[in-house]
């Protein structure tokens, strides 16, 4: 558990510590450019959820985020996940999510900066990074449980089928 509040806190911080960079260095500037046409960094105020949805609905942002948040610590400290990937996933999402909470209630927008213009991506920030790529070790790690519970049960079906073949022809064998 102490790893998934230090995954926690270094999100939030990591998230805070650029956003400040951002404010202080690209507010009120034009791009600055890491590399020309494919990774800008771009102030953006977003008022809205992820890609710039759902504009000016902040405080339905902050209940969904607050339930969802809550949700998740409530799941880590209470049930405890076994796998760390589960766990690492999860403070990773919670972190993300806090991040840019702690925008919405002092701001009432989040600051996004990093902007991927080879493929015209919309501009995001790195607590958007610890929620995308927390879901997707979340969702990998679901994706492949799944798919080793299906082995394991056509394996078991498949033992079974064999047992019962074999107690078959020896029940034949008997009645000879």
């Amino acid at each position: 558990m102490i790893l998934c509040f230090a995954i926690i806190l270094f999100a939030v911080c990591s998230d805070q510590l650029t956003k400040w960079l951002a404010v202080i260095f690209l507010e009120g500037e034009a791009d600055l450019l890491l590399w020309e046409g494919v990774l800008h960094f771009s102030f953006v105020r977003n008022k809205g959820a992820a890609f710039g949805m759902l504009q000016n609905q902040r405080w339905l942002f902050m209940v969904i985020s607050t339930i969802a948040i809550g949700a998740l610590l409530f799941y880590l400290i209470r049930w405890k996940p076994k796998n760390p990937w589960v766990r690492v996933s999860i403070a990773m999402i919670i972190g993300g999510g806090i991040g840019n909470m702690i925008d919405r209630v002092l701001l009432g927008y989040v600051i996004d900066f990093i902007y991927v213009r080879l493929i015209d991506f919309p501009v995001f920030n790195v607590a958007d990074c610890f929620v995308t790529v927390g879901s997707g070790i979340l969702i990998t790690y679901l994706i492949c449980d799944v798919v080793r519970e299906i082995k394991q049960e056509r394996r078991l079906r498949r033992e079974e089928a064999e047992l019962e073949a074999a107690e078959e022809k020896q029940n034949d064998g008997r009645e000879d």
